[in-house]
């Protein structure tokens, strides 16, 4: 059962495939926010994979997040989540990242719990 004030944290290392000149977001070789947008979502999901039923994953919706400050390559990136509130399953995230010196990034993030399967049949249709 998932419960509001679940906590979470994983750590990365910015590699050069995660640039902003790289994922084509911006023209300096520092890490890139869609890179770090990817990060804290896979963060997430992670915070809540072992509560789900074996069915069931969560999909994001919902990204309100600020860059705050460049990180080179080389860098160690941290993204601490927390589960601020639970409404069905609508789950929401209070998001933070940092880097080695400063606080990189934060907003809130927003996913769903859905059913794998039916998530899928969506496509076929």
């Amino acid at each position: 059962m998932l419960e509001e004030g679940l906590s979470y944290q994983q750590e990365t290392i910015v590699e050069e495939s995660d640039t902003a000149d790289k994922v084509a977001s911006g023209a300096l070789p520092v890490y890139g926010t869609p890179t770090m947008i990817g990060f804290i979502e896979n963060t997430a999901l992670n915070s809540v994979v072992s509560d789900l039923e074996d069915a069931q994953t969560t999909v994001g919706t919902k990204v309100d997040i600020r860059h705050l400050s460049p990180t080179p390559v080389g860098e160690k990136v941290t993204c601490s989540v927390e589960l601020t509130e639970v409404n069905g399953s609508q789950l929401t995230f209070d998001v933070t990242v940092e880097d080695e010196h400063t606080k990189i990034g934060e907003g809130t993030h927003v996913r769903y719990i859905v059913d794998e399967e039916k998530f899928m049949d969506k496509i076929e249709r």
